[in-house]
């Protein structure tokens, strides 16, 4: 098999959750377009439908499921319709993520449980659902997204709750990884530096000049900019990679 070929995702199927918007809607865009057939899981029913209906046109099948990655019960019921609907999941995607700042010493309980429950009980929640069922085939990638952040204190924002919610995530995927290397289920994890999305869009105006000026690259990340590494991370082409975290920075954790 030819190097290119390896990087084809043609036949397969995959989940990627925050797919609606985002991140997570170029990288549901970059696994249809190297031939995977993509359900798009969202809190937003709406986003989801229309990040579906965007990935039909390219001539894929492709599925909208509302989850809660919070919810247990919903994290479930969205694995068990993808494998439903097309038999399997070969590639699971989780980046369903929230942010949200305040000094270390102000932060309310209320939002730490918010930004620990999203962003580290919800890739656990679906990392484990997927898993299972791709433990039973013997076979899947699951590609966790975390950040940056999970090596640095990241500046000049404060949030000590992300931080420590990403670098979860990079151990949660590590020892995932030790534990189903053997049974055919890789596990890696994706960490981009500053990426302008939705999200990110409110700290642009006054720390944009500050993350630009602390990246190598001199410039701030694009979501298309993660699209080769997920469908690497998903693919063949990655077969003997598991338990990595695969940071795309622009250079930002070298100084």
């Amino acid at each position: 098999m030819g190097i290119l070929d390896r990087f084809s995702l043609s036949g397969r199927t995959a989940l990627v959750t925050g797919g609606a918007q985002g991140i997570g809607r170029a990288l549901a865009q970059a696994l249809a377009e190297a031939g995977a057939d993509v359900a798009i899981a969202d809190r937003s029913t709406e986003g989801a439908a229309q990040a579906a209906a965007e990935l039909q046109a390219l001539g894929v099948r492709s599925l909208a499921v509302t989850v809660d990655v919070t919810d247990s019960a919903q994290v479930t019921a969205m694995v068990d319709a993808v494998v439903a609907e097309w038999g399997g999941l070969d590639v699971a995607v989780h980046c369903a993520g929230i942010a949200r700042r305040s000094p270390a010493e102000s932060i309310p309980e209320a939002d730490w449980d918010a930004i620990l429950g999203v962003n580290l009980k919800g890739v656990f929640l679906c990392s484990q659902a997927a898993g299972r069922v791709m433990l039973a085939q013997g076979r899947g990638s699951i590609v966790n997204i975390a950040s940056m952040s999970a090596r640095i204190v990241n500046r000049p924002q404060q949030h000590a709750h992300y931080n420590a919610s990403k670098a979860g995530v990079v151990q949660l995927t590590r020892t995932m990884a030790a534990e189903w290397a053997s049974r055919g289920v890789r596990v890696n994890s994706l960490s981009p530096g500053h990426t302008l999305t939705p999200m990110t869009e409110r700290g642009v105006g006054a720390d944009g000049p500050v993350w630009t000026s602390n990246t190598p690259m001199g410039r701030l990340g694009d979501p298309a900019d993660l699209q080769g590494a997920v469908v690497y991370l998903a693919s063949d082409a990655s077969a003997y990679v598991t338990g990595h975290d695969l940071v795309v920075d622009g250079g930002y954790t070298l100084w």
